[in-house]
């Protein structure tokens, strides 16, 4: 891409990646043969300021019948949904028949808690597998990409939505005229579209680069996003920063005039241009931070082999791919990644083949070293290790730099 897909300005190139594959794509040994592989580099638009990837994976390839992710895997993450959901259940849901839609809804963990009292609502997810789960709890799902189209259909058929979400979704869609256009036919007057994503403040604040790789295709900030609103005849009325997932946040779309913006918009737009975030001189250093911390991982690494030490990985994440491919990690320097979802479990990571085991094997083959992939939920996982720290065990993080604990 050398154009914005938001506005059509002028792309530029900051960093690159390097070759990369399917983030979620866990291949049975062996069985790698024709693995997809693309470049992964990361640009800027020179007139909206979106961050955005250079190039577009199909989608098709990442999400269907057999997507991995499973929102409901974190307990933190369970109760950030229902938090989510009871406070539109309190705030926006509640005039003469209510209706919520959420795209992206993977397995149902939002929606559950609307369906269970008693809200009419509807889940938007094209991978069939997640949809499935989510229905078996009772939650109402159409197996489909979110796009106009599909908007119209269901407003339709159900009439328009009081509430429209999404969460680590729409980071996800390259084509977002078309999920505005949606969103317009489908949202009422009054109603609003929420959708919360990672914060391409807190990634280059931390240096959380792994953050970044196929399925994130945006990187939002307050201010892009309120250029991007703003052009498809809609208003960014609220902001909130979320401590999920290492740093996210949540926006909250009107339509221009239904709603007075809160001074978080404006407090949030005013403390971006004071740091320079989306200038290239910012994010040409944010750059430079990742190469150090691939250089220093894998000199850390490469150490403790010499040293005679075992490491071993934590967390088989989508983002964790991006690390392992960028630092070219292999069964030589990581022994195993231990993972407590099914779908992953005696398969191979992404690019790097490094076999994926079950978490019971963390505690059978104790290593040395843990490298934490899941640094995101590094406070859940050290409390739910506790035996592996007490017995001497240490932990390898690299976000904000590659430290022990």
């Amino acid at each position: 891409m050398t154009a914005c897909r938001i506005c059509g300005g002028d792309l530029v190139e900051f960093y690159d990646f390097g070759r990369q594959p399917l983030s979620d794509a866990f291949h049975k040994p062996g069985q790698f043969q024709d693995e997809f592989f693309f470049r992964l580099a990361v640009g800027l638009c020179t007139d909206c300021t979106m961050v955005q990837l250079m190039e577009e994976v199909p989608r098709d390839k990442m999400f269907h019948e057999d997507y991995p992710y499973y929102s409901s895997g974190s307990a933190v993450m369970r109760k950030h949904f229902e938090l989510t959901a009871r406070r539109f259940i309190e705030t926006e849901l509640t005039g003469p028949a209510p209706f919520a839609v959420e795209i992206g809804s993977n397995d149902g963990i939002m929606l559950k808690t609307i369906a269970d009292a008693g809200i009419k609502h509807l889940g938007v997810e094209p991978s069939g597998g997640v949809a499935e789960l989510s229905r078996s709890k009772g939650v109402r799902v159409l197996n489909e990409f979110f796009q106009e189209s599909t908007a119209v259909e269901i407003a339709a058929t159900d009439g328009q939505a009081d509430v429209i979400f999404s969460a680590n979704t729409i980071c996800h869609i390259p084509y977002l005229d078309s999920i505005f256009k949606g969103v317009d036919a489908l949202l009422k007057p009054n109603g609003v579209f929420v959708f919360e994503d990672p914060y391409l403040g807190e990634i280059v604040r931390r240096t959380s680069f792994d953050q970044i790789y196929d399925e994130h295709y945006y990187f939002f900030t307050a201010r892009s996003v309120q250029s991007m609103a703003n052009r498809y005849g809609f208003e960014l009325v609220d902001v909130e920063r979320l401590p999920v997932h290492g740093g996210e946040t949540r926006y909250t779309i009107a339509r221009q005039g239904a709603r007075t913006p809160s001074p978080a918009v404006a407090e949030m737009i005013a403390e971006e241009n004071e740091r320079g975030l989306a200038t290239l001189p910012t994010l040409e250093g944010f750059g430079e931070n990742v190469t150090k911390i691939k250089d220093d991982l894998v000199a850390l690494l490469t150490k403790l082999k010499a040293e005679g030490k075992t490491v071993a990985a934590y967390g088989a994440t989508a983002k964790s791919a991006t690390v392992a491919n960028l630092c070219g990690l292999s069964t030589d320097l990581v022994s195993y990644v231990c993972d407590t979802t099914p779908q992953k479990q005696n398969r191979v990571s992404p690019g790097t083949h490094i076999p994926v085991r079950p978490a019971e094997a963390f505690h059978e083959d104790t290593p040395d070293y843990a490298l934490l992939f899941a640094w995101n939920h590094a406070e859940e996982i050290m409390a739910k290790e506790k035996a592996f720290r007490d017995g001497g065990g240490k932990w390898i993080l690299y976000v904000p730099e590659v430290h022990v604990v």
